[in-house]
């Protein structure tokens, strides 16, 4: 047996947590709980699981106490918690690898607190703590952003009226920036960076339609807006697609759209009929959904049909990511709301 190859090969997977997965995902099965104490009201992002600095697979995510608990997915055992960590009992949660500093970057979001605080999970310092974000509404998602070498942190608004425009924070909690005509109703926020173009993109969930924003000419580069619907459209992905960048949203009329981001031609409209909260793409060809009823469904990209639906929740299912797991391999992990446990899900 070829130690040396075996363990380059185990690298090389483990290098692409967010690329494209080669196996089947309608053989995927639910094989146990990761969690018992987890608690969370979100759309998405209820939990983060990543690939330490230092080489450690962790999930972290907020319990009913306001702390956050990280726990190593291998052995299954906690391996920090961040006391009073979060307001409220619904944060956000993001993670950022800082290579510079050689860190891991923690974020979470307090949505009706309006507060955004950054964590060096490395040494479990609070960096920066960015309160009263805005003045009315909710803070539903922020993310990082990765400009210059600069991290900066970006917020939204939800509001009914008179929302407030995406803001950038840098790592002193300064507002250095405000994205114009970016002042709508928004559930979902996130950033992209097109390699070819050399180019920043903010893009944001909101209700009604997703929009997108050139970064460095501070203003809206397109909006998708199909049937003029007032539903949410709370989560965004954006992948290379044979040649074509493309946006792939969840909105609250039960549809999965498919958008070219360049140009903002739809360029398929999957139906999915039973409530649609979080995505994960498990590559080119197939997408997870996360759905009211405990429902996780699998859809077909290709040909627009569902082809499998997975039952193990009780309630809607709200968070859903991927990671390759060096004992299972590809693996899924999903979240209902409330008091739903975080699900592990592995290939047959």
């Amino acid at each position: 047996m070829n130690t040396s190859k075996n363990n380059q090969t185990l690298k090389n997977k483990i290098d692409i947590l967010s690329d494209s997965f080669s196996s089947n995902p309608e053989n995927i099965h639910f094989l146990k709980d990761l969690t018992n104490d987890s608690y969370t009201f979100n759309l998405v992002n209820s939990f983060i699981i990543f690939k330490s600095i230092e080489n450690i697979f962790l999930i972290i995510y907020p319990n009913k106490n306001s702390s956050l608990i990280a726990i190593n997915i291998i052995d299954n055992k906690i391996v920090n918690e961040i006391k009073n960590a979060v307001d409220g009992f619904n944060p956000i949660l993001n993670h950022f690898l800082d290579k510079i500093n050689k860190r891991d970057l923690i974020m979470s979001v307090s949505p009706f607190e309006n507060e955004v605080k950054v964590w060096n999970f490395n040494n479990l310092e609070c960096l920066i703590n960015i309160q009263k974000i805005n003045e009315f509404g909710r803070l539903y998602s922020a993310c990082f952003f990765s400009d210059n070498e600069n991290i900066f942190v970006i917020t939204s608004n939800y509001s009914i009226c008179d929302c407030e425009p995406i803001k950038v924070y840098d790592f002193d909690g300064k507002n250095i920036n405000e994205i114009n005509d970016s002042d709508n109703t928004t559930y979902f926020i996130n950033t992209y960076y097109d390699n070819k173009l050399k180019k920043n993109f903010i893009v944001s969930g909101n209700k009604g339609y997703v929009t997108s924003y050139d970064y460095q000419e501070n203003k809206v580069y397109h909006v998708y807006n199909d049937d003029n619907n007032f539903h949410y459209h709370s989560n965004i992905i954006i992948k290379d697609i044979n040649g074509i960048i493309n946006l792939i949203e969840s909105c609250g009329d039960e549809y999965v759209r498919i958008w070219s981001f360049h140009s903002g031609e739809l360029l398929n409209k999957i139906e999915v009929n039973n409530g649609l909260y979080g995505l994960c793409l498990w590559n080119n060809k197939y997408i997870f959904a996360g759905c009211k009823n405990g429902m996780i469904k699998i859809i077909d990209l290709n040909n627009g049909t569902i082809v499998k639906d997975l039952i193990s929740h009780n309630r809607d299912v709200m968070t859903i990511k991927k990671i390759f797991h060096p004992q299972y391999g590809e693996c899924l992990v999903s979240q209902g709301i409330c008091h739903e446990q975080i699900k592990l899900w592995i290939i047959k």
